[in-house]
């Protein structure tokens, strides 16, 4: 109900876009009406490409037509009679019309809401300073492009008035040149009269027929004219139409792309392509309504021969206009769901296609087959300069085709490849350094349809975003590192798929920075003192000025090729690694600002040691991927009066996994105040996992809990008892361990640390086995024997 409410508040051209998404398919007054229902019901829940999930749909659409008869039936009186007969009839219509096909009601609705939600937050955007100016751009762009298309409208409207007098003239010049020849028959047919009759009825004949011709040459010199001016006027339009399409073209849907290619790096959603749709059908309406009046110039030039350049010129226009079309076709043949970045063989994946201008050319009568295939770097470059590849693919895709669709409810023609999987690839020569999760593909879609009755015949084609073929799960944290860089670095209209080697220290920073924001589900995103913390580490520095990092670059090389110093992984897969962990386990404590996370030892010590005994904070491993430890200040049970800071051996997924931070943090007693002074259980409390139960059917069930030898507190005695320290060594880094006895863990030796199948281990268990048989029995047993 609320996201209709601000609805209503829209004004202008979003009002007008809102008012726009409603119609036969579905009546403004049912989302008026069901407003609180429609936005209370669960529309994401419905996968359109699972099909199992056509009965969840089905109930969706009986509830919505449920809901509408009741409320039809609660209209009452003189004013609700209208009304309740209104709402009955939507509740037979949306029945009717969904009834066989429920999935495109959740689509179209899922569309209006979406749409509804991105209108409301643009309006919202204005209030606020940093979006007012952005806001006011956008619609002055929007208002730019929408004055163009009336420009367009009237230029159209005017050729087709002088198309339409230059018909008239010609039809009455035609009717007046076959009066002349009716008046030349008759002069011809009087040489059989008698000299006298001849003379009496040739003089007025005569005079007729120079009456007529001397019309017909000044008609034919107007005709002339109306033909040249005409034509002056298509070649303004068809100015007027390349100009607009290049905006629309060139720049709105380069800008749309764009905002794609960042999503995939964490960015905001690309937006909807509902406003691009329009735009581009008014395009293709106006281009096919100039190209039907030159082809009726062509044929009003062929029926009326006249001397002048009109033929040239009409050839012309025709290649013009047809290049127009062309290219908005081949260029709104789009990707609206891109296929993953990093894809790894034999398993599923999705992705759409859309035509952005296939409804409102017909293109639905003879519905098109889209096929899919992988190609390298190098293909993807001959394509791009339209050199043939025919055939040429590297790798096999399975489920490659699929036949586009026309949703009436949102007027879309689209493909949905719902299953598709790499069975194979085959990879090229590597060049020097590059390693195979450097290397980049593509998906290539192409189709081919005709329109206007087989007039033009169009051959489309489209790339999607670079793509990274892994076939083990090892490989996907490298595989990230190049689709992110491509992502982020990318410049429009670039050669398949260069990308710089090396840039500045804060433009990776603000790819860093979106990407984490988007794994965290939050606006908390990275702080200037945790990026001068991540500079430090990417470039060995111990400045602590954020401006003495401003004109860095950094490589390729730095990012994800080379180990940093002393270790034995790079920058990224240390980054990455902080993200998988916060993403699986922390995310909750990060937006709650309870983890500091990007500090080193050094750092923490000087945070902790001004603070109270007790007092800890959270902090990423410098030697650790993924790894988290917890930083405290105490006495040294050992001497009395010193203080020193504790660092816990870092937490890892594998830790987590079988007990949460949070009950971590609850076991160990010496830890009292999150830093800097937050009591503990303030901000921990509302993740502990309550209390087990009391022992059912006589067994009482086991707990597990952590310590810390140099740090346990013991549980005090019924007599009462001092609690005291272990006696052991101190030291600044402290191991942590479990108070409860279990079997040793067996580690699978044909599995990796993801436990994906190693094959090259498990032939070394084959040959050790092998080794083993062919050892004599006796052998075997005496060696058992000692």
């Amino acid at each position: 109900m609320a996201m209709w409410i601000q609805a209503q508040q829209l004004q202008g051209e979003a009002l007008h876009q809102m008012q726009a998404l409603y119609g036969q398919h579905f009546p403004i007054e049912v989302r008026h009406y069901l407003a609180q229902w429609i936005e209370s019901q669960s529309w994401d829940s419905v996968e359109l490409d699972n099909p199992s999930d056509e009965a969840k749909a089905k109930r969706l659409l009986d509830n919505l037509v449920t809901e509408l008869q009741k409320k039809a039936q609660l209209q009452g009186g003189e004013d609700g009679f209208l009304l309740k007969i209104k709402l009955g009839h939507y509740a037979s219509q949306l029945k009717s019309t969904y009834d066989r096909c429920p999935f495109e009601l959740v689509r179209c609705i899922k569309h209006i809401l979406q749409s509804e939600q991105r209108l409301v937050q643009e309006a919202t955007n204005v209030s606020c300073g940093g979006g007012a100016q952005a806001m006011d751009t956008l619609s002055q762009r929007h208002q730019q492009i929408n004055q163009a298309f009336e420009e367009l409208r009237l230029s159209t409207q005017e050729s087709e008035n002088e198309l339409r007098k230059l018909q008239h003239s010609q039809e009455y010049f035609i009717i007046q040149y076959q009066e002349s020849l009716r008046i030349q028959a008759q002069l011809s047919s009087l040489t059989s009269l008698p000299q006298a009759e001849r003379a009496q009825r040739e003089t007025p004949l005569q005079s007729k027929k120079a009456t007529v011709e001397a019309w017909l040459t000044r008609e034919a010199t107007t005709l002339q004219k109306y033909r040249l001016d005409l034509s002056e006027q298509h070649q303004k339009t068809l100015a007027l139409l390349r100009k607009q399409q290049t905006l629309i073209l060139d720049e709105e849907l380069i800008q749309w792309k764009r905002r794609q290619q960042l999503a995939g790096n964490g960015g905001p959603h690309e937006g909807g392509l509902d406003v691009l749709q329009s735009w581009c059908e008014k395009l293709a309406d106006l281009i096919w309504q100039n190209r039907q009046q030159i082809r009726r110039c062509e044929h009003l030039t062929q029926q009326l021969a006249l001397p002048g350049p009109m033929e040239e010129l009409l050839t012309k226009l025709n290649a013009d206009i047809t290049d127009i079309i062309s290219a908005l076709v081949t260029s709104t043949f789009i990707i609206e769901k891109q296929p993953p970045q990093v894809l790894k063989t034999q398993t599923k994946y999705a992705a759409t296609v859309r035509l952005l201008v296939g409804g409102k050319l017909n293109v639905q009568m003879n519905p098109p087959q889209v096929k899919a295939v992988i190609v390298s770097e190098q293909q993807a470059k001959a394509l791009l300069k339209n050199e043939s590849t025919h055939s040429e693919s590297s790798g096999e895709i399975l489920n490659n085709n699929c036949v586009m669709e026309y949703h009436q409810a949102t007027g879309t023609l689209s493909a949905h490849f719902r299953n598709m999987s790499l069975k194979r690839i085959k990879r090229s020569d590597r060049r020097g350094a590059e390693f195979v999760t450097e290397e980049k593909f593509t998906i290539l879609f192409e189709s081919q349809f005709s329109v206007g009755g087989n007039e033009l015949v169009f051959h489309v084609k489209t790339l999607s975003l670079p793509v990274v073929v892994i076939v083990h799960g090892s490989q996907d944290n490298n595989a990230t590192a190049t689709v992110l860089w491509d992502n982020a670095f990318a410049e429009p209209g670039r050669v398949p798929f260069a990308v710089p080697d090396k840039v500045l220290w804060p433009q990776l920073c603000e790819a860093l920075d979106m990407k984490y924001k988007a794994e965290m589900h939050s606006g908390r995103g990275l702080t200037e003192d945790n990026l001068v913390f991540l500079a430090q580490k990417a470039f060995s520095s111990s400045s602590n000025n954020p401006e003495d990092y401003h004109s860095m670059t950094m490589t390729w090389a730095q990012f994800n090729r080379e180990s940093l110093p002393g270790r034995s992984f790079t920058f990224w897969q240390w980054f990455d690694g902080v993200v998988e962990l916060m993403k699986k386990h922390l995310k909750p404590h990060w937006n709650d600002g309870a983890i500091l996370g990007f500090v080193n030892k050094q750092q923490a010590q000087d945070l902790l040691m001004s603070k109270p005994n007790g007092t800890f904070l959270l902090r990423f491993s410098d030697s650790e991927i993924g790894g988290i430890t917890i930083a405290w200040v105490a006495e040294n049970p050992n001497k009395q009066g010193e203080r020193l800071v504790w660092n816990l051996l870092p937490y890892t997924t594998k830790d987590f996994s079988i007990r949460s931070l949070a009950d971590r943090i609850s076991d160990l007693n010496h830890l009292l105040f999150l830093y800097p002074d937050r009591p503990k259980d303030e901000v921990f409390a509302k993740y502990y996992t309550p209390p087990l139960s009391k022992a059912v059917d006589g067994y009482v069930k086991p707990e597990i809990k952590q310590v810390v030898p140099e740090f346990t507190t013991p549980s005090p005695e019924p007599s009462g008892g001092a609690s005291t320290f272990m006696d052991q060594t101190p030291s600044p880094s402290v191991s942590h361990s479990n108070n409860f006895t279990i079997y040793q863990s067996i580690g699978d030796t044909m599995l990796d640390p993801d436990g994906d199948f190693d094959l090259g281990d498990s032939m070394d268990v084959a040959r050790h086995v092998e080794e083993l048989l062919r050892r004599p029995m006796a052998n075997q047993w005496s060696s058992q024997q000692s």
